[in-house]
């Protein structure tokens, strides 16, 4: 018997030397292809008066400096471009994931397959596996993110601060303040936890529950409510990490003294 899998890792689809290729990542190639399209068209014939797609491009990008620019101040134009592709890049992500297609269509494998990743189903049952998969469902995809997202406030924070007054926020010859900086560090190690971890169990979830929802009776019907749900779920998750990010910047840009 064939059934649907929800699986927590996403699945390998197939191999390039020794790097498997999963759906995510296969999502993940799409989702930055329409991007770098839509900005290719937005951007190939810049007009004085914009029309069509240059204006959607303008009015989504004029949107996100005003709320950046409430934060950044006159750091915007350097916060801008990281805390807006952070935005899009996870928005366009979550609702690509919401399409239909996406996490229904596949192949069927055998469950013998999935014995070796700890999986245990008789051997008369095949397994479902998605040819794309929402790529934030992916704890690889939100971790990278988060990661990216540390280092590049790091690397500002040395831009701004010049390397001593960096280390200067971590460490001093007061105790007290020693001790204070040490929280610090391993509050920004906690930074990577609380932004993929966030992100990732708020999308698995809602795919976890659109899938349960589409296999029972009345598939059609019963996951409507469900979607819009996750059509503010994705854009409330995406503004939460870019907002979180920028927050973050514009704390360790800051000259603090003791």
């Amino acid at each position: 018997m064939a059934e649907v899998h929800v699986q927590l890792a996403a699945e390998t689809l197939f191999n390039i030397g020794p790097l498997p290729i999963t759906n995510s990542i296969l999502t993940t190639w799409l989702v930055t292809a329409i991007l770098i399209g839509f900005a290719y068209l937005a951007t190939k014939k810049v007009s004085l008066i914009p029309s069509g797609i240059q204006n959607v491009a303008e009015v989504m990008v004029d949107s996100f400096n005003d709320l950046v620019s409430t934060i950044a101040g006159d750091k915007t134009k350097v916060f801008l471009p990281i805390v807006a592709s952070f935005f899009f890049f996870i928005l366009f992500g979550n609702y690509l994931g919401l399409l239909p297609g996406i996490g229904s269509i596949g192949f069927y494998l055998p469950s013998e397959t999935l014995v070796k990743e700890g999986e245990h189903i008789a051997s008369s049952e095949k397994v479902f596996i998605p040819l794309l998969r929402s790529i934030n469902s992916d704890l690889n995809t939100t971790v990278a993110l988060a990661l990216v997202s540390l280092f590049a406030t790091h690397y500002l924070s040395i831009k701004y601060l010049g390397l001593n007054g960096y280390i200067g926020k971590f460490l001093s010859l007061n105790p007290i303040f020693l001790f204070v900086g040490i929280l610090e560090i391993i509050g920004e190690a906690t930074k990577i936890l609380s932004l993929s971890f966030r992100l990732f169990g708020n999308i698995f979830a809602g795919e976890v529950l659109l899938t349960t929802a589409s296999t029972k009776l009345f598939a059609y019907i019963v996951p409507i409510p469900f979607y819009f749900l996750e059509i503010l779920v994705g854009f409330v998750q995406a503004l939460i990490f870019a907002m979180l990010t920028l927050v973050f910047m514009v704390i360790l840009t800051q000259k603090t003294g003791h």
